[in-house]
């Protein structure tokens, strides 16, 4: 009774890991679904028009793209940069947007040379590796953000030497994608071979 009690709870326990993915993306198309309605209501609502709204969608779809493009070939829009500078000088907000912005970045692929290799340290200890994002670079030192799994937004910031790091070809989603899948998804053979 108690094998097969067991066996009951393990696949419950399966069934809920193989769903939680699904849900996960259906609450964030849910959420922008949800962020969608509220803006076109909003814009509705001001110009009780389907016709305007439908339009002041269109402008704003037409100006993130322009504000991307820019950013991706400039590096700045003029407009960012004065929000920049008015809220670095509201305390404590300063701090919030800074780091938002940096974690953000990190992940973007608008930005090319912030947190862009994966490499390999012993963390917690010696002979225990773990992949890594490098996130910045002084001298002989690196700073590593060391995400936990299943959530690779949550982790631990360390300063190791260099000596201390092995080179990964992992790109930053095929680590996330490790850690997401709390290791099940990882072709890297050759790389695991490699590790002492």
């Amino acid at each position: 009774m108690k094998e097969k009690i067991k066996k009951l709870l393990n696949n419950f326990l399966i069934g809920i890991f193989a769903v939680i993915p699904i849900v996960l993306v259906i609450q964030i198309l849910f959420f922008v679904k949800d962020l969608l309605s509220d803006v076109v209501r909003f814009v509705y609502s001001y110009s009780d028009n389907t016709i305007y709204t439908i339009l002041f969608l269109i402008l704003s779809f037409v100006v993130l793209v322009s504000i991307g493009h820019k950013i991706a070939v400039e590096g700045r829009v003029w407009f960012i940069t004065i929000i920049d500078v008015a809220i670095e000088k509201i305390p404590f907000l300063n701090t919030i947007y800074r780091v938002l912005k940096k974690v953000i970045s990190m992940f973007s692929s608008s930005n090319k040379q912030f947190a862009k290799e994966v490499v390999y340290v012993e963390y917690p200890k010696d002979g225990i590796w773990v992949p890594a994002y490098v996130t910045n670079r002084f001298e002989s030192k690196y700073v590593l953000f060391i995400p936990t799994s299943p959530n690779p937004t949550s982790g631990f910031t360390v300063v190791v030497d260099k000596a201390k790091v092995l080179k990964s070809n992992m790109n930053i989603e095929e680590a996330s994608s490790f850690i997401v899948s709390i290791g099940v998804d990882y072709d890297k053979i050759t790389e695991l071979n490699n590790l002492p």
